[in-house]
């Protein structure tokens, strides 16, 4: 996606930001900022905080029946959600036996994954955007139409994610990017790049 010759590319969060009205009185008001994540494939959700709650349950409690008690939600609804899972990454995530002494229902190795890579996303963003100062430091650099310039100062990647960090003065902005989008952009360190904030996600741009 282009916008005004800058390539764009989502990052898979939400994020609540203060609209024009709150941003002229953001010197006497302290703001907070929310996120959500999920993780989706093509635009598909597979996973949200919801869904993962149920995948962990199961996970200690060795049985989809104790885990709709303990969580106090409907056997079929729980279902519902495993099937949904299923069908958003086309592999199955639960396994179940009945009758014995193993008897119960196990997530299987790629529901395992998506857990471990769930929990990887969610303790970067509470780094990021859970800081107390984030938001007073970076609010005055915000336009009218949210856009904000600064200079990459250092990318950190794993087999998952970037995490990028990019200098506004006075602060410095952590954007978390699935390492495919940093490759896809091409961000090198001293790049001048613009994140863009909207009410429902941001977005990282390098101009061409």
């Amino acid at each position: 996606m282009e916008c005004n010759g800058i390539k764009l590319l989502r990052i898979w969060c939400g994020v609540k930001v203060i609209n024009n009205k709150q941003h002229a009185n953001l010197i006497m008001v302290r703001t907070q900022a929310k996120t959500k994540l999920w993780l989706t494939n093509k635009e598909i959700p597979i996973v949200g905080e919801g869904k993962v709650k149920l995948l962990k349950t199961i996970d200690v409690e060795g049985s989809l029946n104790k885990a709709c008690g303990k969580l106090n939600i409907s056997y079929k609804h729980a279902w519902l959600q495993i099937k949904e899972i299923e069908h958003a990454i086309g592999e199955t995530v639960l396994t179940t036996k009945c009758g014995g002494k193993l008897q119960g229902s196990k997530l299987t190795a790629k529901a395992k994954q998506l857990l471990k890579e769930y929990d990887s996303y969610q303790n970067l963003l509470s780094q990021t955007f859970y800081d107390k100062t984030f938001w007073e430091m970076i609010s005055l650099k915000i336009t009218a139409r949210n856009q904000i310039k600064g200079t990459v100062t250092s990318i950190e990647k794993n087999e998952i994610i970037a995490k990028i960090k990019i200098e506004i003065k006075p602060a410095i902005v952590t954007a978390i990017i699935t390492e495919e989008a940093a490759e896809a952009l091409n961000i090198q360190n001293g790049d001048d790049v613009t994140a863009i904030i909207k009410s429902t996600e941001i977005m990282v741009g390098k101009e061409e």
